[in-house]
Protein backbone atom coordinates (compact mmCIF):
# COMPACT_ATOMS: atom_id res chain seq x y z
CA UNK A 1 0.00 0.00 0.00
CA UNK A 2 1.32 3.36 -0.81
CA UNK A 3 0.87 6.10 2.10
CA UNK A 4 -0.33 9.43 0.67
CA UNK A 5 -0.39 13.03 2.26
CA UNK A 6 -2.41 14.35 -0.62
CA UNK A 7 -3.94 13.96 -4.21
CA UNK A 8 -4.85 17.17 -5.98
CA UNK A 9 -5.20 18.88 -9.72
CA UNK A 10 -3.47 22.06 -10.11
CA UNK A 11 -0.87 23.61 -12.57
CA UNK A 12 3.21 23.30 -11.92
CA UNK A 13 4.54 26.18 -9.88
CA UNK A 14 8.00 25.86 -10.06
CA UNK A 15 10.66 24.93 -13.17
CA UNK A 16 10.71 23.43 -16.37
CA UNK A 17 6.96 22.25 -16.41
CA UNK A 18 5.73 25.80 -14.84
CA UNK A 19 2.43 26.12 -15.63
CA UNK A 20 1.23 22.87 -16.85
CA UNK A 21 -1.40 21.02 -15.54
CA UNK A 22 -0.80 17.94 -13.40
CA UNK A 23 -2.17 15.87 -10.80
CA UNK A 24 0.64 16.09 -8.08
CA UNK A 25 0.37 13.39 -5.56
CA UNK A 26 2.42 13.87 -2.77
CA UNK A 27 3.59 10.98 -0.90
CA UNK A 28 4.01 10.73 3.01
CA UNK A 29 7.10 10.61 4.76
CA UNK A 30 11.02 12.16 3.90
CA UNK A 31 14.28 10.56 4.73
CA UNK A 32 16.11 14.25 5.46
CA UNK A 33 12.88 15.49 7.78
CA UNK A 34 10.87 13.74 10.53
CA UNK A 35 7.90 16.57 9.68
CA UNK A 36 8.07 17.82 13.49
CA UNK A 37 8.79 21.39 13.90
CA UNK A 38 10.28 20.39 17.00
CA UNK A 39 13.35 18.24 14.61
CA UNK A 40 13.19 20.98 11.97
CA UNK A 41 16.85 21.76 13.48
CA UNK A 42 18.86 18.75 13.62
CA UNK A 43 17.66 18.01 10.16
CA UNK A 44 19.50 16.96 7.15
CA UNK A 45 16.85 19.80 5.39
CA UNK A 46 15.75 22.78 7.69
CA UNK A 47 14.26 24.82 4.68
CA UNK A 48 11.19 22.59 4.07
CA UNK A 49 7.71 24.64 3.43
CA UNK A 50 5.28 21.46 3.07
CA UNK A 51 3.39 18.90 5.39
CA UNK A 52 3.93 15.49 4.74
CA UNK A 53 3.11 13.89 7.51
CA UNK A 54 0.19 11.17 7.91
CA UNK A 55 -2.49 10.69 5.42
CA UNK A 56 -5.12 13.33 6.30
CA UNK A 57 -4.61 15.98 3.02
CA UNK A 58 -7.14 16.27 0.16
CA UNK A 59 -7.63 12.49 -0.92
CA UNK A 60 -5.16 11.51 1.32
CA UNK A 61 -5.00 7.91 2.36
CA UNK A 62 -3.69 4.39 2.11
CA UNK A 63 -3.72 3.38 -1.95
CA UNK A 64 -3.35 -0.08 -4.04
CA UNK A 65 -1.36 0.92 -7.16
CA UNK A 66 -4.46 0.88 -9.48
CA UNK A 67 -6.66 2.37 -6.61
CA UNK A 68 -3.57 5.51 -6.68
CA UNK A 69 -3.72 5.28 -10.67
CA UNK A 70 -7.99 5.40 -10.79
CA UNK A 71 -7.58 8.39 -8.30
CA UNK A 72 -5.19 10.35 -10.67
CA UNK A 73 -7.19 9.27 -13.69
CA UNK A 74 -10.40 10.16 -12.24
CA UNK A 75 -9.03 13.85 -11.36
CA UNK A 76 -7.88 15.46 -14.45
CA UNK A 77 -10.33 16.38 -16.91
CA UNK A 78 -11.48 13.68 -19.30
CA UNK A 79 -11.18 16.11 -22.63
CA UNK A 80 -6.99 15.77 -21.70
CA UNK A 81 -5.73 12.74 -23.02
CA UNK A 82 -2.59 13.19 -21.68
CA UNK A 83 -2.43 12.58 -17.97
CA UNK A 84 0.54 14.35 -16.38
CA UNK A 85 1.27 13.13 -12.78
CA UNK A 86 3.79 14.81 -10.51
CA UNK A 87 5.13 12.56 -7.63
CA UNK A 88 6.33 14.66 -4.95
CA UNK A 89 6.67 14.50 -0.87
CA UNK A 90 8.50 14.70 1.39
CA UNK A 91 10.42 12.06 -0.36
CA UNK A 92 8.75 10.31 -3.27
CA UNK A 93 11.75 7.81 -3.66
CA UNK A 94 10.60 5.86 -0.37
CA UNK A 95 7.43 5.09 -2.28
CA UNK A 96 7.82 5.09 -6.28
CA UNK A 97 8.29 2.26 -7.37
CA UNK A 98 8.22 -0.48 -10.75
CA UNK A 99 4.89 -1.73 -9.90
CA UNK A 100 3.07 1.62 -9.57
CA UNK A 101 5.34 3.01 -12.44
CA UNK A 102 4.25 -0.44 -14.64
CA UNK A 103 0.34 0.56 -13.77
CA UNK A 104 0.32 4.39 -14.78
CA UNK A 105 2.35 3.58 -18.23
CA UNK A 106 -0.16 0.91 -18.94
CA UNK A 107 -2.92 3.70 -18.43
CA UNK A 108 -0.80 5.61 -20.95
CA UNK A 109 -0.09 8.28 -17.89
CA UNK A 110 2.94 10.63 -17.77
CA UNK A 111 5.20 10.27 -14.58
CA UNK A 112 7.48 12.93 -12.92
CA UNK A 113 9.31 12.75 -9.82
CA UNK A 114 10.72 15.46 -7.55
CA UNK A 115 13.27 13.76 -5.54
CA UNK A 116 15.78 15.00 -3.24
CA UNK A 117 18.31 12.58 -5.12
CA UNK A 118 19.48 10.66 -2.36
CA UNK A 119 17.60 7.55 -3.20
CA UNK A 120 18.10 5.25 -6.58
CA UNK A 121 15.01 5.70 -8.29
CA UNK A 122 13.23 3.21 -10.05
CA UNK A 123 13.38 2.59 -14.10
CA UNK A 124 10.46 4.04 -15.98
CA UNK A 125 9.90 7.68 -14.50
CA UNK A 126 9.41 10.09 -17.32
CA UNK A 127 10.74 13.23 -15.92
CA UNK A 128 13.40 13.40 -13.46
CA UNK A 129 13.86 16.48 -11.23
CA UNK A 130 16.65 16.76 -8.66
CA UNK A 131 16.60 19.40 -5.66
CA UNK A 132 19.84 18.72 -3.78
CA UNK A 133 19.49 19.45 -0.28
CA UNK A 134 22.46 20.44 2.32
CA UNK A 135 25.04 17.62 4.04
CA UNK A 136 23.03 15.09 1.59
CA UNK A 137 25.20 12.92 -0.72
CA UNK A 138 23.40 12.63 -4.68
CA UNK A 139 22.98 9.69 -5.82
CA UNK A 140 20.74 10.36 -8.83
CA UNK A 141 23.25 12.54 -10.54
CA UNK A 142 21.71 12.69 -14.27
CA UNK A 143 18.13 13.63 -15.00
CA UNK A 144 16.00 15.98 -16.57
CA UNK A 145 16.28 18.70 -14.72
CA UNK A 146 18.25 20.03 -11.54
CA UNK A 147 16.31 22.52 -9.30
CA UNK A 148 18.65 24.30 -6.81
CA UNK A 149 17.26 26.65 -3.67
CA UNK A 150 19.33 29.30 -3.45
CA UNK A 151 21.86 30.53 -1.44
CA UNK A 152 22.36 27.21 0.70
CA UNK A 153 25.98 28.11 2.67
CA UNK A 154 26.69 24.22 1.53
CA UNK A 155 25.53 23.79 -1.64
CA UNK A 156 26.80 25.94 -4.55
CA UNK A 157 25.64 25.74 -8.21
CA UNK A 158 29.36 25.38 -9.40
CA UNK A 159 29.29 22.03 -7.77
CA UNK A 160 26.84 20.41 -9.86
CA UNK A 161 27.28 22.35 -13.01
CA UNK A 162 29.19 19.05 -14.45
CA UNK A 163 26.09 16.51 -13.62
CA UNK A 164 24.12 14.94 -16.75
CA UNK A 165 20.94 17.01 -16.91
CA UNK A 166 19.20 18.99 -19.71
CA UNK A 167 17.82 21.68 -17.49
CA UNK A 168 19.10 23.90 -14.27
CA UNK A 169 17.49 25.83 -12.19
CA UNK A 170 18.39 28.53 -9.15
CA UNK A 171 15.07 28.22 -6.89
CA UNK A 172 15.17 31.42 -4.39
CA UNK A 173 15.04 30.68 -0.96
CA UNK A 174 11.69 31.16 0.49
CA UNK A 175 12.31 32.81 3.82
CA UNK A 176 12.14 36.33 5.32
CA UNK A 177 15.07 37.60 3.30
CA UNK A 178 13.38 36.44 0.06
CA UNK A 179 12.80 39.36 -1.95
CA UNK A 180 16.87 39.23 -1.58
CA UNK A 181 17.26 36.34 -2.80
CA UNK A 182 15.33 36.99 -5.83
CA UNK A 183 17.78 39.38 -6.56
CA UNK A 184 20.68 36.82 -5.49
CA UNK A 185 19.38 34.59 -7.98
CA UNK A 186 18.90 36.68 -10.96
CA UNK A 187 22.10 37.89 -10.41
CA UNK A 188 23.84 34.66 -10.73
CA UNK A 189 21.82 33.31 -13.47
CA UNK A 190 23.27 36.63 -16.00
CA UNK A 191 26.40 35.58 -14.65
CA UNK A 192 26.21 31.88 -15.56
CA UNK A 193 23.93 31.23 -18.44
CA UNK A 194 23.67 27.29 -17.80
CA UNK A 195 21.42 28.28 -14.41
CA UNK A 196 17.68 29.82 -15.17
CA UNK A 197 15.28 31.32 -12.64
CA UNK A 198 12.72 29.41 -11.16
CA UNK A 199 10.37 31.24 -9.13
CA UNK A 200 7.34 29.55 -7.26
CA UNK A 201 4.92 30.90 -9.80
CA UNK A 202 1.91 28.56 -7.36
CA UNK A 203 2.59 30.75 -4.31
CA UNK A 204 2.33 34.03 -6.55
CA UNK A 205 -0.83 33.07 -7.62
CA UNK A 206 -2.36 31.57 -4.61
CA UNK A 207 -3.04 28.37 -5.90
CA UNK A 208 -2.07 24.60 -4.10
Amino acid sequence: MYKVKEIYYTLQGEGYHSGKPAVFCRFSGCNLWTGREEDRAGAVCKFCDTDFRGTDGVNGGSYTAQDLCDKIISLFPPSNKQVFVVFTGGEPALQLDEDLITVLHKHQISIAIETNGTITLPQGIDWVCVSPKANASLVVTKGNELKLVYPQRENRPEQFETLEFEHFYLQPLDDVHQAIHIQECVKYCLEHPIWKLSLQTHKILGID
